[in-house]
């Protein structure tokens, strides 16, 4: 069809940023298309979100153990997820002026992460959770360690806010944890507890950054694995032709890009950003990555 076609080609055009907002985006309107499904038809369908919702149960939790990723892809309120990608958006941009796009992907898969690991240990350990039987989902954790990473990593940078005036991402960072530990005793303690999971994972990244580490290293060459693979089988990659390797799509290519290659992709980057790269200068500068 020619919308899903449409939907296709912008995401593959879609910057880093862009493709994870339209994950979350996808993801709601299925679980509604679900559930309208099965009022309009009268069928006994389950609950969608319950597949996708983070359980602190942790018997229900290895029963569908992939409910640690997918509930920070997923939501079912409409300001909920209107407000996490208005966030998500605005200070994603901010977080892309000083590092890489598969920094943000990596940052938001292990904020999510940390997220669900405090939200868990809450749960499961302290008295005043226990016994209880409550579900995560969202992606505030994901988003939250990306604004208080950029918060740690450049305090003094200005933001206009409504009504406010310039203010220093520091003081956004602050306010937002400090919401989040003065409403731990509301409704949605859960919620909360799992959101500064995440700012912690963002803390931690900026901190580590400055001292040598990047934690987001590990997650990023799993996912460039995971790539290789995928894009192997979908370009068709054949056999060595000529001492290259040969991409029906773009003809043959250097086995190893050199050092003159990257400079230049990369300062092309700087000038034009990394949407600006050729399908070839990408996976040149993948190929590289991947040997280093």
């Amino acid at each position: 069809m020619a919308i899903i076609d449409d939907i296709k080609r912008k995401y593959r055009q879609g910057t880093m940023l862009m493709r994870i907002i339209y994950i979350n985006i996808g993801v709601f309107v299925l679980l509604h298309l679900v559930a309208l499904v099965g009022i309009l038809f009268n069928v006994a369908v389950d609950d969608a979100v319950s597949w996708v919702q983070l359980p602190s149960d942790l018997t229900r939790l290895l029963h569908s153990p992939w409910t640690i990723v997918t509930y920070m892809f997923a939501h079912y309120d409409l300001l909920h997820i209107l407000f996490n990608m208005l966030w998500l958006y605005w200070m994603g941009r901010i977080f892309l002026e000083y590092f890489t796009p598969k920094r943000l992907s990596a940052l938001y898969l292990l904020g999510g992460l940390g997220g669900a690991a405090l939200y868990l240990l809450a749960m499961n350990l302290l008295p005043h959770f226990a016994g209880g039987n409550s579900f995560l989902i969202g992606a505030s954790a994901s988003v939250i360690a990306i604004v208080v990473g950029i918060a740690v990593w450049a305090p003094d940078y200005k933001i206009g806010l409504l009504f406010i005036g310039e203010v220093s991402l520091k003081w956004v960072a602050i306010i937002t944890v400090g919401i989040d530990l003065l409403s731990i005793d509301t409704g949605n303690a859960g919620g909360h507890i799992a959101h500064l999971g995440g700012a912690a994972v963002g803390a931690i990244y900026a901190t580590a950054l400055r001292h040598g580490t990047d934690i987001t290293r590990p997650v990023n060459a799993s996912l460039d694995w995971l790539a290789s693979l995928f894009s192997r089988r979908d370009r068709g990659v054949g056999a060595p032709v000529g001492g290259k390797s040969f991409d029906p799509h773009q003809g043959a290519v250097d086995n190893e890009p050199t050092e003159a290659q990257i400079d230049a992709i990369l300062d092309k980057i700087k000038r034009s950003g990394y949407t600006s790269l050729t399908d070839r200068e990408r996976d040149m500068l993948f190929r590289a990555s991947r040997n280093k």
